[in-house]
């Protein structure tokens, strides 16, 4: 069945295309498996809470009739503003209007947020761009940079808030800078989501072609339950395509976690345990509340537009398992810098198993792709990254967190990382192990190899499977690297980095190239450790089980500097001439600007396939497809075939990288 909607209709109807309703939210309380939404163009302002689950094979559709036309916003319009003082005006909302969740008296706060905790979930818009929340009314009037912003020239149009008790008010002070906010389109968020079921299990739901914008989301830690503008909320098989989702004051979409009441933000208000204890408890717990393949994620996001998000892109834990996450663009994710803490990037996932994240063009972000816990058959390929680093004006944020295009942190792998353009300084912070680098053009550093982890225990699980198999530390290693190619693009000079959660600093390095791994064993070095002529000796063991595991090196080229590692098998170092890697935007359109395959020659490499890979140490499964084939590495950044002649990098052929690349 089609269910009608249409915002601009005269007045409420039955859903029928002669009476559409007005209100989405009312064809989600009809809408039965197999039936489709139509919604014509419109702004739709309200919170759709779908209350039926679709079927495998008859899925529920909600489908904007005109691409972006219809706007599901959480923000509603101010025309009452009266002036103050010099740029500054203000208004008063009577308190009702926020129901029992007021975004004005809700601050972005919980488990691992490491900023001051002095924003509010709520946000003023001056013609669809957030103003900048000032601590003080003062603050507002100057309207002066805020340092930390990596747009500054934004960070003049301020808001401040506070509360009249007694008429039970929230006043809005909003420096305009010169603007006449009644003859402008001020907004303000009100609704904490914009489209997503407040139950668990509505299953297969496809949302398509809209414009959603403006909620008033909550900071979303993977021990808590994780809102966003539009989410499946532990569900499995949602289709989100199409859509361009921007300015959510923290995740923009949320495949995570559930509300577990008592395992939720437990940090931060019991903080008996240990931070990472509660996360383990969190996945038992999730697997006694039906995390399985059968029940949870398989969810599809593809072709979006998502950005100007303060918390993420795309955020969640365990609840998108399964999942494919395609030909998105992301970017532009907290850049207004008012938000700092370890849940912050374009796209940021916990125990992604078995999700593939491929054609993704992801920049301007604090973090590009941060796979946190459990990235065990996780495969990040043909993906575009740039530009996700600090500013060099931007002052650090305290409590913000650190810049690069992937973080893998803490998981066992096999996680899999093949035929990427990585251009920002920082290319991988390397916290974890079990991670395949292949076939990669690397413009900037490894960093982070064999520390930031601690003695964390942290799962892995039966391959394919949601299910714990064990719980082991960080050992670091059993890395495969084979293919790539490293320039030496940005400065090699280490970089004083600030901790995140207290006030100390590391030195970390930029220079390129694989020889942070020197002092890890090869394969055979490590396997002559253990004697199997003999009967075991646990005790003489121990070092050797809790020591580093081995790395595969091979086939790699190394430029401007980029250094190799000693153990290095069959790769290319070239001294003595000068590397190019430029990207350049054309019409809206990226290419390379460079010179690497004209100094790469003849130079060839061999074929790469799961069989060469192997086996991830811990979970012991191969590095394979979520099906359990073989992955054969003949496909490169475009798809294209590489044949009898493998060269190193994204393409299959020098001409290649002269193509549009996204």
């Amino acid at each position: 069945m089609r269910i009608y909607v249409n915002a601009n209709a005269g007045r409420d109807g039955n859903g029928t295309a002669n009476m559409p309703f007005r209100h989405i939210n009312d064809a989600a309380k009809v809408a039965k498996a197999g039936d489709e939404v139509l919604v014509s163009p419109g702004v739709y302002r309200e919170y759709v809470n779908p209350i039926h689950a679709g079927e495998e094979d008859a899925r529920i559709s909600y489908r904007s009739t005109q691409p972006l036309g219809a706007v599901i916003t959480g923000a509603e319009q101010v025309k009452s503003w009266q002036k103050y003082e010099g740029n500054v005006w203000v208004c008063r909302i009577a308190n009702s209007i926020f129901g029992n969740y007021n975004p004005y008296t809700t601050v972005v706060y919980g488990d691992w947020y490491f900023a001051k905790a002095d924003k509010h979930t709520g946000c003023v818009y001056l013609n669809d761009k957030a103003l900048y929340e000032a601590v003080s009314l003062e603050e507002c009037i100057k309207g002066e940079v805020y340092e930390c912003s990596w747009v500054p020239e934004d960070s003049i149009y301020k808001w401040y808030t506070e509360q009249d008790e007694e008429k039970d008010e929230t006043i809005i002070y909003a420096n305009f800078q010169g603007k006449n906010p009644n003859e402008e389109n001020v907004e303000i968020n009100v609704r904490r989501e914009c489209f997503m079921p407040e139950k668990t299990g509505v299953n297969y739901i496809t949302v398509s072609g809209f414009n959603i914008n403006k909620a008033a989301t909550t900071w979303a830690p993977p021990a808590a339950f994780q809102d966003g503008m539009i989410g499946p909320h532990w569900s499995k098989g949602w289709i989100i395509e199409d859509c361009d989702i921007s300015n959510s004051k923290c995740a923009g979409i949320s495949v995570g976690k559930y509300l577990d009441p008592e395992n939720d933000h437990y940090f931060t208000y019991k903080y008996v345990k240990s931070p990472t204890q509660m996360e383990r408890d969190a996945v038992c717990r999730g697997q006694y509340h039906g995390w399985l393949k059968e029940n949870i994620g398989g969810h599809i996001i593809r072709r979006n537009n998502i950005h100007h998000c303060e918390q993420g892109g795309i955020i969640g834990r365990m609840g998108g398992v399964f999942s494919i996450i395609e030909d998105n663009h992301i970017h532009h994710i907290n850049n207004m810098m008012e938000q700092g803490g370890a849940e912050i990037a374009g796209i940021k996932m916990h125990a992604a198993i078995d999700v593939t994240m491929r054609r993704n063009h992801i920049h301007h972000c604090t973090m590009g792709i941060w796979c946190d816990w459990e990235a065990q058959g996780t495969r990040l390929t043909q993906n575009l990254l740039h530009d996700n680093q600090k500013p060099a004006y931007a002052k650090s944020l305290e409590g913000g967190m650190m810049s690069q295009d992937i973080f893998v942190e803490v998981g066992h792998g096999p996680t899999l990382i093949d035929n990427n353009v990585m251009l920002s300084d920082a290319s991988l912070r390397f916290a974890t192990e079990g991670v395949a680098l292949v076939h990669n053009l690397i413009c900037g550093a490894l960093t982070c190899v064999g520390d930031g982890t601690g003695w964390r225990y942290t799962p892995y699980h039966m391959p394919h499977r949601t299910e714990v198999m064990g719980f082991m530390t960080i050992l670091h290693g059993d890395d495969r690297i084979y293919n790539n190619i490293f320039v030496q693009k940005w400065p090699s000079e280490d970089v004083i980095i600030p901790h995140d959660s207290d006030e100390g600093f590391d030195s970390e390095n930029r220079k390129a190239g694989t020889w942070m791994f020197d002092e890890y064993p090869t394969y055979d070095e490590w396997i002559s450790q253990f004697d199997f002529t003999k009967p075991v000796d646990m005790k003489k063991l121990e070092p050797v089980h809790f020591g580093h595991l081995p790395v595969w090196i091979e086939g790699n080229i190394y430029l401007n500097g980029a250094e190799a590692c000693k153990n290095e098998v069959n790769g290319l170092v070239i001294l003595d001439k000068e590397a190019k890697v430029d990207l350049v935007e054309k019409e809206g359109s990226y290419y390379l600007d460079t010179n690497v395959y004209d100094l790469v020659g003849e130079f060839k490499d061999r074929m790469i396939h799961s069989d060469i890979l192997g086996k991830a140490f811990e979970p012991e499964q191969r590095f394979e497809n979520p099906d359990g084939t073989a992955i054969q590495f003949d496909k490169d950044y475009f798809g294209g075939h590489r044949g009898m002649d493998v060269i190193p990098g994204p393409f299959a052929q020098a001409e290649d990288a002269k193509k549009v690349l996204f």
